[in-house]
């Protein structure tokens, strides 16, 4: 008898397919092709070549080796991903750059996707909302600007409608040259549509469209399944037509009054869009915006928030929602809010509840969170997670980091995620930019710190700009002066973090920042400029001394 090792299949209907081929080969007298193995047993004539057999199965878009073959090792040694079945569940950023690189090393992928390709970030998330952003911005340069004086301002006529087609025309073309077009292309990845849910510790049940369910075992399985967002257990909100982020980027209108719940990233982003773009904006914040952050960043968003004549309401929760007369009305404990519309950006949930992750062992946290290791291992064996459907942060950049490192892991290799100088932005105007660890964080750890923050008004291009609304600040290490924390609050700060990342990953001192040539009439600048505060006060240097 020779055997087969044969990957690709998702079905039993795929291994009748393969048996049917391969007892046409000449030389086969008999075939027996089990999916559940991944293997065939042949009952073969002497003589007959093996290319022959592995042929035939490559003719239908399977891979064959024989069960006898070696291992093919990487460069380094290790065992690459030749032969191996992955199964992906998910399609966005993590999804994504976890299946290019493991057809990169040698694997076979099956991609599974319950909806449309390309997760929350091209569709509903990341490049919906910074277009809407940006328009919003452009809106309000047109209304207001530092140079009212010389250059006369108008009000500007929002076609909501126009920009909403503009909007989705991009997203649906960066989804077919990201997403679509790249798997479309990629003969080493199926696209299997359905949802998936774990079956045992080696497969998993799809359900496709139609209704019917399709089996699909694995040698090594990728969960990232992402996030959707969260309705707090409010009175009567669930009975409302309330928006979530997804409706209200799709909305082709803008409401008179917009009331929004949550004081984070996204409801600060999409509140100040909002009202650019001509809304009544009311902000409820449970203790205030960005509560996580310093407390400098919330105090500077704040007033840069009321100055636009958005009304921040802090330490304010609704007890009830209702809805009646094309109306909402928010009961708080300090009055009574009324809206036209309602967004609700509370915040956002790991979509592995319908994973049946008991079947498969995988351990999950209080959210529903999947827990992970710095190499995206779950706590069950051939198991792996990445995005925001684990207990990373949710970024997109760090899904796919995420997802790459898994594929590593799953084919072979090692590699890990360090997170330590992961930089953050908010994209508001001004703009939050953070990386590293704050006061609080670095005192929590036991660290002793010094910290130094500049007002814009010290730096050269926020001067130039007429725009000196926020700050600078660094944390260092006491003594060593070694940097460990950046938060920025500017309106191009979104621009120089990474700057400071590349510091802290490289573990400068504030002085050795502050020796540095920056360009002058830069953002970027600025942080020089932080940085030579711990030695010398900047006021009394000249605009662009070294």
């Amino acid at each position: 008898m020779t055997s087969l090792k044969i990957t690709g299949m998702t079905c039993e209907p795929c291994a009748a397919h393969i048996k049917a081929v391969l007892e046409k080969v000449p030389g086969i007298h008999a075939a027996d092709v089990s999916f559940s193995h991944g293997a065939a047993q042949l009952d073969v004539e002497p003589g007959t070549p093996s290319e022959a057999l592995t042929a035939a199965v490559a003719a239908l878009g399977y891979r064959a080796t024989l069960a006898d073959a070696p291992a093919s090792p990487d460069n380094g040694g290790k065992a690459r991903g030749d032969g191996l079945h992955i199964a992906v569940i998910g399609s966005g950023g993590a999804a994504m750059a976890a299946a290019l690189k493991a057809i990169e090393r040698g694997a076979r992928v099956t991609l599974i996707e319950r909806g449309t390709l390309g997760g929350t970030c091209v569709n509903i998330g990341c490049m919906p909302s910074k277009i809407m952003i940006r328009a919003a911005h452009i809106a309000h340069l047109r209304r207001q600007s530092p140079f009212d004086a010389g250059i006369a301002a108008s009000t500007p006529a929002i076609d909501r409608a126009a920009l909403l087609a503009q909007q989705q025309a991009r997203v649906d073309e960066l989804r077919h040259a990201k997403y679509e077009g790249i798997l479309e292309s990629t003969t080493a990845i199926t696209v299997l549509r359905g949802e998936a849910r774990f079956h045992d510790a080696r497969s998993l049940i799809v359900k496709r469209p139609g209704g019917d369910e399709r089996v699909v075992a694995f040698d090594r399985c990728l969960i990232a399944t992402g996030a959707s967002a969260i309705l707090p257990p409010i009175p009567g909100l669930a009975d409302t037509p309330y928006w979530t982020s997804t409706e209200a980027l799709a909305s082709e209108t803008i409401p008179e009054r917009l009331a929004v719940l949550g004081s984070s990233v996204v409801a600060l982003e999409l509140a100040q869009a909002f009202a650019r773009l001509g809304s009544r904006v009311s902000i409820l914040a449970r203790s205030t915006l960005l509560s996580g952050e310093d407390p400098a960043i919330a105090s500077a968003l704040t007033a840069a928030f009321r100055a636009e004549g958005i009304a921040v309401l802090e330490h304010t929760q609704a007890s009830h929602v209702a809805h009646a007369g094309d109306a909402f009305v928010l009961a708080t404990a300090q009055d009574e809010l009324r809206a036209d519309q309602l967004l609700v950006a509370a915040g956002r949930a790991p979509n592995t509840r319908g994973l049946n992750l008991d079947a498969a062992g995988v351990a999950v946290d209080a959210r529903g969170a999947i827990a992970v290791d710095a190499g995206m291992r779950t706590n069950a064996p051939h198991v792996y997670a990445a995005g925001d459907c684990t207990d990373q942060p949710q970024f997109v950049y760090v899904a796919a980091a995420a997802g790459t490192r898994a594929a590593i892991n799953m084919t072979g290799g090692e590699a890990t995620l360090d997170l330590a100088a992961m930089p953050a932005v908010v994209f508001t105007d001004p703009q939050v930019a953070t990386v590293g660890v704050t006061e609080a964080e670095a005192k929590q750890n036991g660290i002793e710190t010094e910290s130094r923050t500049l007002a814009l008004d010290n730096v050269p291009r926020a001067l130039a700009n007429f725009d000196t609304r926020g700050f600078i600040k660094l944390v260092a290490e006491a003594g060593t002066g070694r940097l460990l924390g950046v938060q920025v609050v500017a309106p191009e700060a979104g621009e120089l973090i990474q700057t400071a990342a590349l510091a802290i990953r490289n573990r400068m001192t504030v002085q050795e920042l502050a020796d540095q040539l920056f360009p002058y009439l830069t953002m970027v600048e600025g942080l020089k400029l932080a940085a030579q505060t711990f030695s010398k006060d900047v006021t009394q240097l000249s605009c662009c001394a070294g």
